[in-house]
């Protein structure tokens, strides 16, 4: 009789391949994308095509940050069709005004997978009914992720599908883990320029507006320590930067990177407080200063494209 109750009861157990496909829940992990060559593994999620992880093979490290939920749960969410925030959540367009959320909606849709190989994949983002309620235009945006030695490139590409002018902003937002490796602390590192600077960050009013005036930070140097106290006034918002490219580096490790992000005119640095890590955010877009006037067309740094025409900027993190 035991024997045949046991029985009964193993066979009754549900194949865990069918219990994802049941429980969305678990289905998640279900879902994630990799992509690896000789150097990287790289994965990434449809929902938002957001990265959840960048590892080099050769020395095991994980470049990314843990999205720790007790700091900040996100890990490289996608900015799109706005950077930043808007003043009152709210902008105009043709005379009606649209409510829309900090950083815009791409973050949170799901993208779908366009093509894919074992060095690369894209996903995109068409318009949808919820989107066009928020956001009264006709787009595709991809978004390709592609591994080239000890590099991750990625590319943004609107499309105007709409027979009207697109105005949009696109960014990025990487978060990456610091400090990268054992017996290293926060304070270890510094962001290094490729060129010179002397230059001021915007602030922003408690309202996520920026002000009007910047305040100076870079004195004619390529180096900016790091600390976490850089970051309690929120993000470094950078209008006016002559480098093209900003590296994480330490004197106590050969380990860091290089972001590139030539043709994005705008720059954010920011880590939630006291979390271990630190955001590199190349943008085409900034958010509302506290005198916009909240005319989408007027926005500054807003992106103008005309029907049928393809917007593409790339950045690229080189991972040593």
């Amino acid at each position: 009789m035991l024997r045949k109750k046991y029985l009964t009861k193993v066979q009754s157990f549900v194949p865990i391949t069918d219990y994802l496909r049941r429980y969305p829940l678990y289905n998640s992990y279900q879902t994630m994308i990799e992509i690896s060559n000789e150097k990287l593994t790289v994965v990434v999620n449809p929902q938002g095509a957001e990265l959840q992880s960048i590892v080099r093979k050769d020395t095991g490290l994980e470049y990314l940050w843990s999205g720790d939920p007790a700091f900040w749960g996100k890990k490289s969410p996608v900015l799109f069709p706005i950077v930043g925030g808007l003043k009152d959540n709210t902008y105009r367009y043709n005379g009606q005004s649209y409510t829309l959320g900090r950083h815009g909606f791409a973050r949170e849709q799901l993208f779908t997978v366009t093509a894919q190989g074992t060095e690369h994949v894209s996903l995109r983002l068409s318009d949808n009914k919820n989107t066009r309620d928020v956001y009264p235009f006709h787009f595709n945006f991809t978004i390709q992720y592609l591994l080239q030695d000890d590099q991750l490139q990625v590319t943004y590409q609107v499309e105007n599908k709409d027979e009207k002018t697109l105005p949009f902003s696109v960014g990025a937002h990487p978060a990456f883990k610091l400090p990268l490796v054992a017996n290293t602390t926060y304070e270890d590192y510094f962001l290094y320029f490729n060129k010179e600077e002397t230059t001021g960050i915007w602030p922003l009013s408690p309202g996520g507006q920026i002000e009007m005036a910047p305040v100076p930070l870079l004195q004619h140097t390529h180096e900016l320590p790091l600390k976490k106290s850089l970051f309690y006034q929120d993000a470094l918002v950078f209008k006016t930067l002559a480098s093209t490219a900003i590296s994480i580096k330490s004197k106590l490790t050969s380990h860091g990177l290089t972001l590139a992000f030539e043709g994005f005119p705008y720059m954010g640095i920011w880590a939630a407080k006291d979390a271990d890590f630190v955001c590199i955010e190349p943008w085409c877009g900034i958010a509302d200063n506290v005198a916009a006037t909240g005319e989408l067309e007027e926005k500054e740094g807003i992106n103008r494209l005309a029907p049928g025409e393809l917007f593409e900027r790339t950045w690229t993190a080189t991972l040593f």
